[in-house]
């Protein structure tokens, strides 16, 4: 019969190692919310170790946090049911949703149409003198028009930078952040540049897989 102590130590390797491949995101949270790190710091975060007291947790692979139970534990067999509790009550004050975004969706099907429209777009207006006179674009779309092109080229490229700048930086606050993508990954990233790109449209993608994961989830529940 294994002692008390090998079982502690069996439950403790199951849960460091649940949690460390399972829920980095709620250690990333345990450390921005009470050790205060901000979240590019917090990741990657990985529990090294935990007993009744508490967790210690790491991020990056070189300072340790160590994350008190208030009240301690009694047992290692609460451990879940307190994470869980720490992790809500990480949520509520970060702001954050408990359900995490870990894919990406591209511009495919009916959404690469506006993505190569606004790509086309883009590239139209990022270059004064291709609505110059002798030029084909010019030729095309005859004087009168391409001079009026070429009149209002630079607002129409600086509005077009600081409306998709002020999308980008939104999705990246208000959608990325707040469904727990880490803007050290890659995700995150992927999801920034095509809302900058494609503005609206990429919101629109994004709340569908929300709210795809939504209904799923909804229907384990029942």
């Amino acid at each position: 019969m294994a002692s008390p102590g090998t079982k502690d130590n069996a439950t403790k390797a199951r849960i460091i190692n649940h949690m460390n491949s399972s829920h980095t995101s709620s250690l990333s949270r345990y450390l921005q919310h009470y050790s205060h790190l901000s979240l590019w710091k917090s990741h990657p975060a990985r529990l090294i170790t935990l007993d009744l007291n508490g967790l210690l947790l790491s991020c990056g692979g070189t300072e340790t946090y160590r994350i008190p139970f208030n009240p301690p534990l009694n047992s290692l067999a609460e451990t879940r049911e307190r994470v869980v509790e720490m992790d809500k009550e990480c949520l509520a004050a970060l702001g954050r949703e408990e359900m995490g975004i870990t894919e990406f969706l591209p511009a495919t099907g009916i959404w690469a149409v506006p993505f190569v429209a606004i790509s086309c777009a883009f590239i139209a207006f990022s270059q004064r003198w291709w609505f110059a006179p002798h030029t084909l674009p010019h030729s095309l779309l005859g004087a009168r028009f391409s001079n009026f092109l070429y009149a209002v080229q630079p607002y129409i490229l600086a509005f077009m930078l600081f409306m998709h700048a002020w999308e980008g930086v939104y999705f990246m606050y208000y959608k990325l952040v707040k469904f727990n993508v880490n803007p050290r990954t890659r995700l995150f990233w992927l999801w920034t540049g095509t809302a900058f790109l494609e503005g609206g449209f990429a919101f629109m993608r994004f709340n569908g897989l929300v709210e795809s994961k939504r209904v799923a989830k909804a229907k384990l529940m029942h």
